[in-house]
């Protein structure tokens, strides 16, 4: 088996430092949507009113792959009410995202500097907590593999984390 890289997600608490350390409107619509959602980067910066399901509160995401890279793989990903609550206003008045990937980066890697995070954040280390936190809240794997947009299960399973400390406590807390 290939050697896998592992992104360490950010504990909840340093999830909400993060969010916290948001200081205005288009901060927290970077941080709250990947940490909400589990979007790639290419999908958050690709978002427009069309991909919106207001009614459904999701999104409709084209995902990466599909034959020749062409981003055919679609998916809808759940929208949390804060999401909501910020994407509404912005795409009342614009009709597209306002930054670019690299842009996404750097604000990111800003307010995690601010909020005083000493490991490395990016946007996939934001869709790893989601993916992770989401787990540890007693969604599915199934269901986090069907919003990560995973083709395989597998795939998933690296999110689990399972320390030997997780399956103790888990295991005392269900036995």
């Amino acid at each position: 088996m290939a050697y896998q890289y592992v992104r360490e997600p950010l504990k909840a608490e340093e999830a909400d430092r993060l969010s916290h350390a948001c200081q205005d409107a288009k901060e927290k619509l970077i941080i709250w949507t990947l940490l909400d959602t589990g979007l790639r980067v290419s999908e958050l910066c690709s978002l427009c009113p069309e991909n919106v399901l207001w009614q459904q509160r999701a999104l409709r995401i084209n995902g990466k792959g599909g034959p020749y890279g062409k981003k055919s793989k679609k998916r809808v990903v759940p929208m949390s009410k804060r999401v909501q609550a910020l994407l509404e206003p912005y795409f009342a008045l614009n009709d597209k995202w306002f930054a670019g990937e690299r842009q996404v980066q750097k604000i990111v890697k800003k307010i995690a500097n601010r909020a005083q995070i000493s490991q490395n954040v990016t946007p996939h280390v934001l869709r790893h907590t989601f993916a992770t936190l989401a787990l540890q809240k007693g969604i599915s794997l199934a269901a986090v593999q069907k919003m990560l947009g995973h083709d395989r299960l597998a795939t998933t399973e690296i999110y689990l984390n399972l320390t030997e400390g997780h399956v103790i406590e888990e295991f005392q807390n269900k036995w």
